[in-house]
């Protein structure tokens, strides 16, 4: 399959995304208590504790940062969206697809992006009042209709018993790891503690990257050489 795939018509994507208030006890009321009942019957752990995993739920999380890379000949291209104003994120995000990746070929590749980015994306889309783009409405699609490419899936080979992490992947495919500075544990704290964005942002970008390398290594493709990765 991936050997009849062009390259260049693939998006590359990953998304940061961080709780709509970082206290616990700054949520509303109601928002509150809506989570209380979500995670009432946890084994182990009380709601206010979990609330730590709170950037992980749509519903209780923001978009902070997309960021986006695809091969233009010999150079691979990486452009970031981000900022305070999520639902502008999403709208230029969403401009992006529908006016360069709205073709039938097109794809949307990103580790983990089934379980997490894609329907992130949508769920948050959708609270925006944002009409969902070609290439995320799956409603009516069959399964071999959806444009959308998992590295983590491809890796699993129909295995469904466990996670393999991008970080991990990258280093047995000796690809340089994207979790050099911070990892998807730090956001949160980087984004709400430290006021810092634009750590949040670079970090992305290695994401994308290192998911366009391994996607390379399943191809069995060379790497990209730092010298032909343009950042927008």
């Amino acid at each position: 399959m991936l050997d009849n795939l062009k390259i260049s018509n693939i998006l590359f994507l990953d998304v940061e995304t961080v709780p709509v208030v970082y206290d616990y006890k700054k949520l509303p009321r109601n928002m509150r208590e809506l989570w209380d009942s979500k995670f009432r019957f946890h084994p182990t752990e009380t709601p206010e504790k979990l609330y730590q995993k709170a950037g992980v739920y749509a519903e209780f999380a923001r978009v902070v940062c997309i960021s986006v890379g695809f091969f233009n000949e010999q150079t691979f291209r990486v452009k970031s969206f981000y900022g305070e104003d999520e639902k502008q994120i999403l709208q230029d995000f969403t401009a992006l697809l529908n006016k360069h990746f709205n073709r039938k070929e097109h794809l949307l590749c990103a580790h983990n992006g089934k379980e997490f980015d894609f329907p992130f994306l949508c769920r948050r889309m959708l609270i925006n009042g944002i009409k969902l783009p070609k290439t995320l409405n799956l409603a009516g699609k069959k399964p071999w209709e959806v444009p959308h490419l998992d590295t983590l899936e491809l890796w699993k080979f129909g295995d469904y018993k466990n996670y393999t992490s991008l970080n991990l992947l990258a280093a047995i495919f000796n690809i340089p790891t994207p979790k050099d500075d911070i990892d998807g544990s730090d956001v949160a704290r980087v984004y709400w503690e430290e006021k810092n964005l634009p750590r949040i942002v670079v970090y992305c970008q290695k994401d994308v990257l290192t998911v366009a390398q391994l996607f390379l290594r399943f191809k069995g493709e060379p790497l990209i050489e730092s010298k032909n990765v343009v950042v927008a």
